[in-house]
């Protein structure tokens, strides 16, 4: 399977787990503005991808345990169905100081591929209706384009419908 990497500055845990994984994937690199008040949106302008095809990466406590949403950006993450999801009762989104430690990705950075810690990951159900998505490639700036399917596979991920309009 060919690689279509184009690493600027050094692979990060996600670029070289998808490296490893010989999944075929295409990063985009762009210039974070850190006053833009949403980075996914800001994702989506950058690179002139529909928001519906940009994913953010959440964490949030499901019953205590840390899960992984990405959902797309164009709309926000419905709790009681992530805790529905992965046969939970109760949802909140995760403390950000304690999804960083976990993930080992800086807010807003945070991708759901090569986590230090591998957690439950849930993937909004639409990202099926693509070829291929976007998320974060593990830093501000930098995202992965690679199949929906590719990352359900490396993620561990279920689909279920998460995602809010």
């Amino acid at each position: 399977m060919a690689k279509k990497a184009k690493q600027q500055g050094g692979g990060t845990p996600a670029t070289v787990a998808l490296t490893a994984a010989g999944v075929t994937y295409t990063v985009h690199s762009y210039d974070h503005d850190p006053a833009h008040p949403s980075y996914g949106e800001e994702a989506a302008e950058a690179m002139g991808v529909s928001p519906e095809r940009v994913f953010k990466t959440l964490v949030a406590e499901v019953d205590g345990a840390l899960t992984v949403a990405v959902v797309p950006v164009a709309g926000s993450l419905d709790l009681k169905a992530l805790a529905a999801a992965v046969g939970g009762k109760k949802a909140a989104m995760a403390d950000p100081a304690a999804a960083e430690r976990t993930t080992g990705y800086v807010r807003g950075g945070i991708s759901p591929l090569g986590q230090r810690k591998r957690l439950p990951t849930v993937l909004d159900a639409s990202a099926s209706a693509h070829p291929t998505i976007c998320v974060s490639a593990g830093r501000r700036g930098l995202e992965v384009e690679l199949s929906p399917g590719d990352l359900a596979t490396l993620t561990g991920a279920v689909l279920a419908p998460i995602g809010r309009d």
